[in-house]
């Protein structure tokens, strides 16, 4: 079994926020994957289900971000996960929105949902970092991860945790890069379609076919002749 973790805040007036996004990624990967319904336990709330042909437990702490360790280590002993099982997706300032990385192991960073699992299970498990952009100063991130996405982010938002839905049996199979690739792919712009040439061959100007004249009256004939003497 892996635990795939999301992280965020419970409640609706945190459901759009930036800090987030780890519940929108694992709510993504339910519905795309086919998950059970979501239910709760382990201080979290949980669903089951399979991808790759691996038994996955799909996790959503409810024990606000600074405490998210607590339902992440228990569900982590319940199940003998160890560490190198379990993949946090989280949000990531140091990343432009819409990035998307791999890391194994090291440190936190001082984000304070990986901060607390690092206190329960050690370091040693596996995240996906989703970039949403730093705010410019560190005196505003608070403020900047507690805030709802603008409008505008649902440009990239959306398309972004569907393709990780869809390419998340490679991180399963512990294929980052094919995991990568395949987001990366989702997200290319569409290129535009080349126009398709003509088959057939243009006539040369020396093989057109002669415009014939039309007949003349006999009143044109009689000015002709005049006007050649």
């Amino acid at each position: 079994m892996q635990l795939l973790v999301g992280l965020g805040n419970p409640g609706a007036k945190y459901a759009g926020t930036r800090h987030n996004i780890g519940f929108m990624a694992l709510d993504a990967i339910a519905s795309e994957q086919g998950f059970g319904p979501w239910r709760s336990k382990f201080q979290a709330e949980i669903a089951e289900g399979r991808i790759a042909g691996e038994k996955i437990l799909l996790v959503k702490p409810q024990t606000f971000m600074n405490e998210s360790g607590r339902a992440v280590g228990e569900a982590a002993r319940f199940h003998k996960v160890p560490p190198t099982d379990v993949i946090v997706f989280h949000d990531e300032l140091d990343l432009a929105p819409g990035k998307i990385r791999v890391k194994e192991g090291g440190g936190h960073a001082g984000h304070n949902g990986l901060r607390s699992i690092h206190a329960h299970i050690g370091a040693d498990y596996h995240r996906v970092r989703m970039g949403i952009g730093h705010p410019g100063d560190k005196s505003r991130v608070s403020g900047y991860v507690l805030h709802d996405f603008a409008v505008a982010d649902r440009i990239w938002l959306t398309p972004v945790l569907e393709a990780i839905a869809r390419a998340v049996p490679g991180l399963v199979r512990g294929d980052n890069a094919a995991f990568l690739n395949s987001i990366g792919l989702a997200l290319q712009p569409l290129k535009p379609a080349k126009p398709k040439l003509s088959q057939a061959r243009p006539t040369p100007a020396s093989e057109a076919p002669a415009t014939e004249e039309p007949p003349r009256s006999p009143l044109e004939r009689l000015a002709d002749h005049f006007r050649r003497r």
